[in-house]
């Protein structure tokens, strides 16, 4: 099979840098909010809060978000989290419980019901937290009654260190449902004790949030998580400033068309643009150094003692913003790589917290040292970016915590060679993360390395393309980009990935980026969206790495 020529590739990175570039608002931010943020799961979460704790005050503000839950119900009788997509079941779940709460939607509540019926109901969702959250929901539209509901053991609260280490970053949720079911929830005379006792621990885990962001009226800036907490505390009569401040924050950020959002991603869809960007040959590029001004400027220097997190960290939003290991691991790197001195202090802070955060495993999870929580243990995806960070900063392969996170590694992989990505579906994500790692370190000979490539070949659909890694799941650019990155960093012949560079080549749009798939996970096999900044960071650094190796 013939290569390509030299100036095809290079006018398709132009044209794909260029794409990126159109996203870039002036302060550095590469921002694809207006095509991922509404969220059916942000706008119950903001109706169902606002329900029980200001009903009367902002009716307009339920009935507009009744109305659009209304309006976005699929013709299957489902919801899906980004409206439009495939009907999932958490979704359809809490949005048919919500309509039936706020009453007069019954038709929509029917329709809802039967697609979860069709489903195989609660107990066939494959998410043991998300259920607990759907049953949570059923509570407050009276399908079950509240000797029903799983007990939040709010006691743990009493020992803080094990508190995060059970709930993670869902501690301030847990703690305010908590709160609501020590007032509707038969409890034992020893459990209501204990809850007594620990009510102010719990409340001070949900306020440490609260103020770390700035006593904004959100939670992680995401109308889900706040309303979650807002309806907690809310049914526990308790929090009455913070319940008071979070209304306004709601009023404050519907949109015009009555829905709510999740969280923006302002760092996430930038720490991709510009690793894609860097790759390509942009190192010098001005509109770069806008981004590099904003990671310095968003890194943040207070701890976040809700999560016992040290400071140094970046989120994937925000000055305020929660933490994040894959966020930090992959902005340390690319830091390491935009030109300029005046990063190295944040360099060694990324790198001292990443330090700080490695689990006593090895590994490294989202946020909570030690914690093995799913969506935020420990991750062969999130540790490789946090390995990439070290490395990237000059930490040698023989260092402690290099040698640790790899040995960790390799006992993380699947029987079949594959690894796994809890923010990214299937295993080519986490597969490639880790086999570009292994090649980072020099060892892309290392059995684990050798199983890895193995399995990227062999998933190889015959269109050049990759997917999930499961014949029948169709491929993505986003996929088929990391798989032919990692090939190429672990020494494959530029031959050898053609196909897949053929295939991204063939799906550009016409403005010279490409289509972003639903690869992104919210909640891992559960609930998906789309990150553009990824599928075009990713598509471009692959491009790149082809166009190296041929020269």
């Amino acid at each position: 099979m013939t290569s390509l020529r030299a100036d095809e590739i290079s006018e398709a990175i132009a044209g794909g840098a260029e794409a990126l570039f159109s996203a870039q608002r002036p302060d550095g931010v590469f921002d694809y909010g207006e095509h991922a943020l509404t969220s059916t799961l942000g706008t119950v979460g903001a109706v169902s809060a606002l329900h029980f704790a200001d009903p009367a005050g902002s009716a307009d503000l339920i009935a507009r978000g009744a109305a659009w839950l209304e309006r976005t119900q699929a013709d299957d009788g489902g919801w899906s989290m980004v409206p439009g997509e495939a009907s999932e079941a958490g979704p359809t779940a809490v949005a048919t419980a919500t309509l039936h709460l706020l009453g007069d939607h019954g038709p929509f509540v029917h329709k809802g019901q039967s697609w979860l019926e069709d489903f195989g109901g609660l107990e066939a969702i494959p998410h043991a937290e998300v259920v607990a959250w759907c049953r949570q929901y059923y509570g407050f539209a009276g399908w079950l009654e509240p000797q029903e509901m799983r007990r939040f053991p709010l006691e743990l609260a009493l020992f803080p260190g094990l508190y995060r280490k059970l709930f993670d970053l869902r501690a301030p949720m847990v703690s305010a449902l908590g709160l609501a079911q020590t007032r509707h929830k038969p409890l034992s005379r020893v459990h209501r004790k204990l809850s007594k006792l620990a009510e102010p621990k719990a409340l001070d885990v949900i306020r440490q949030v609260y103020e770390h962001e700035g006593s904004t009226g959100g939670w992680c800036e995401d109308a889900w998580v706040t309303g979650l907490i807002v309806a907690g505390l809310a049914r526990a009569d308790l929090g009455h400033d913070m319940v008071a401040r979070a209304v306004g924050w709601f009023r404050e950020t519907v949109n015009e068309d009555g829905s709510w959002n999740s969280g923006p991603l302002d760092l996430t869809w930038s720490m991709y643009a510009a690793a894609g960007l860097l790759e390509a040959g942009y190192r010098e590029d001005a509109r770069l150094g806008l981004t590099k001004e904003l990671f310095l400027r968003l890194q943040q220097d207070q701890p976040f003692v809700a999560f016992g997190c040290p400071p140094g960290f970046w989120g994937w939003s925000g000055t305020k913003g929660w933490p994040a290991t894959l966020e930090t691991g992959e902005i340390v790197s690319a830091l390491c790589h935009l030109p300029g001195e005046d990063q190295a202090e944040s360099v060694q802070r990324g790198v001292t917290w990443l330090t700080l955060q490695q689990d006593t495993r090895g590994s490294w999870g989202l946020c909570v040292r030690n914690t093995k929580v799913a969506n935020s243990g420990p991750c062969p995806h999130m540790t490789a970016q946090a390995l990439d960070g070290l490395l990237d900063s000059g930490v040698p392969v023989d260092d402690r915590r290099v040698r640790r996170g790899l040995r960790w590694l390799a006992s993380a992989q699947l029987p079949d060679g594959s690894f796994e990505s809890v923010w990214y579906r299937m295993h080519t994500a986490g597969t490639s993360a880790v086999l570009q790692t292994f090649a980072k370190a020099g060892l892309s000979g290392e059995p684990a390395a050798v199983r890895a490539r193995d399995w990227l070949e062999r998933t190889q659909h015959e269109d050049g393309s990759w997917g999930t890694g499961a014949p029948a799941d169709a491929g993505t650019v986003e996929e088929t980009a990391w798989a032919v990155s990692a090939l190429l960093a672990a020494g494959a012949p530029a031959e050898s990935v053609l196909p897949g560079v053929r295939w991204l080549l063939a799906e550009r749009e016409r403005d010279g980026g490409w289509p972003a798939a639903r690869v992104n996970e919210y909640v891992r096999h559960v609930s998906r969206y789309a990150n553009p900044a990824l599928a075009n960071g990713l598509a471009l650094r692959a491009l790149a790495r082809y166009r190296e190796a041929v020269r």
